[in-house]
């Protein structure tokens, strides 16, 4: 059987690389790392938001090539059922794959406000009206999660909405965005995962700049 391979974009300004990066890391599939150059066209554009398609990250394994992250999720949980990437409770489940859904589809003003850039940090950085809006519903879905599941993570458990969600956290750390107590423990908890400290490592020692991220906002 043929290794898988994790096709990914940069480790400091990839989040959909990231999500799906530890889509596979959760499900323990074993997997080598394919990096695209943040100087191809296509994937530049991906990072900037100027593309209509997102195709990286990109899965390939046992000829399946799966570049949606919803459907990599949905592969990797037929794949290794037993490694909770969706909760075992029907109504869980449910709730779980619409706030993926929403994250997959949503948040495009934060997405642009506030790109990920793990290197980077902007104390007292001034969010925009209609980014904060995207931030309040994101609070809001993470404070009903961690009420009715009691966290640590969004359903107790690690399960593939976590992953969604990581790269805002590392958002809110990069732009100094407050967060009330839970949400912030919330955030501390997704941030001191074995994965994220590896991720995080990277992408600070990832030599490639992307100026337009870079900027000083």
């Amino acid at each position: 059987m043929a290794k898988a391979v994790l096709t990914i974009n940069s480790k400091n300004y990839g989040a959909w690389s990231l999500r799906g990066w530890l889509l596979a890391r959760f499900a323990g599939l074993d997997f080598t790392e394919r990096t695209v150059s943040p100087d191809d066209t296509d994937n530049r554009n991906e990072m900037l938001l100027l593309s209509s398609s997102i195709l990286v990250p990109r899965l390939d394994h046992n000829r399946a090539r799966i570049w949606d992250t919803m459907a990599i999720a949905e592969y990797l949980n037929e794949l290794k059922p037993k490694s909770g990437l969706l909760p075992s409770d029907r109504i869980a489940r449910a709730h779980c794959r619409s706030i993926c859904g929403e994250m997959h589809s949503g948040f495009a003003s934060m997405r642009s406000a506030l790109p990920m850039n793990i290197r980077a940090h902007f104390p007292g950085f001034k969010v925009w009206a209609r980014a904060q809006a995207d931030i309040d519903r994101i609070v809001s879905i993470w404070s009903e999660c961690l009420a009715t599941y009691v966290g640590p993570y969004l359903f107790g458990k690690r399960t593939m909405a976590d992953a969604m969600y990581a790269p805002v956290v590392t958002r809110f750390v990069t732009y100094d965005v407050k967060v009330d107590r839970k949400c912030a423990a919330f955030g501390a908890t997704i941030l001191a995962m074995p994965e994220m400290i590896e991720w995080t490592a990277a992408a600070k020692l990832e030599p490639e700049e992307i100026d337009e991220l870079d900027m000083e906002f």
